[in-house]
């Protein structure tokens, strides 16, 4: 599929939150977005440091995105899915182009940091999305997001397998767009991307 860079006048950059019960979640809302979808997507799924990770290879086999882990600095294309690594967490600069942070302190608040970091410098450009978690690592980021002008999208507390991060994004987070099961939310996805903007005409 042609790859393009992202365009300054729509949402097309997919960021998604996830903890426990956010592999299946994260594998399942990939595999039901439309394809070809105009937009990158970013993934922050709480994992342990301490052993290697199979999340890209596990995701690669469920969407038609090409799946990779950045080095840092990469530019953000349309068709990709950048994950961050356990110990080095994704956020996006000034430049639009991954930075990612060490662990440690960031290891519980990795979602709120890259949710956080797109509010900053893409927030009109971002739909926010929050999946299967334990405690509340996304609702801030995903407010921050709402804020600046970006979607906010949470999975069903009743669908999820732990509802506590989609729980504490609705108390906590702001307003949300829209919350829905997994399919729902692919679809709510592809209809804000897929948006074309409102063209303000001279009188």
């Amino acid at each position: 599929m042609p790859e393009s860079h992202p365009a300054e006048h729509q949402l097309d950059i997919i960021a998604i939150g996830a903890s426990a019960g956010g592999v299946e979640a994260v594998s399942d809302l990939l595999r039901q977005l439309p394809r070809g979808l105009p937009a990158t997507v970013l993934v922050v799924v709480h994992r342990p440091s301490d052993r290697a990770s199979m999340l890209p290879q596990i995701l690669s086999r469920t969407t038609h995105l090409h799946v990779a882990t950045p080095h840092g600095g990469e530019r953000l294309r349309h068709g990709h899915c950048l994950i961050g690594t356990p110990e080095r967490h994704l956020t996006i600069g000034p430049d639009l182009c991954v930075h990612l942070l060490p662990d440690h302190f960031y290891r519980g608040h990795n979602i709120d940091a890259l949710f956080t970091s797109l509010a900053l410098y893409a927030g009109n450009r971002t739909v926010g999305v929050i999946l299967s978690g334990l405690l509340k690592d996304g609702a801030l980021g995903l407010k921050a997001i709402k804020e600046a002008g970006g979607a906010a999208l949470v999975q069903s507390p009743g669908e999820a397998a732990y509802p506590d991060m989609p729980r504490n994004a609705i108390n906590y987070g702001g307003p949300i767009d829209f919350i829905g099961p997994i399919r729902a939310l692919a679809g709510e996805v592809g209809r804000l991307v897929a948006l074309v903007p409102k063209i303000r005409l001279s009188p």
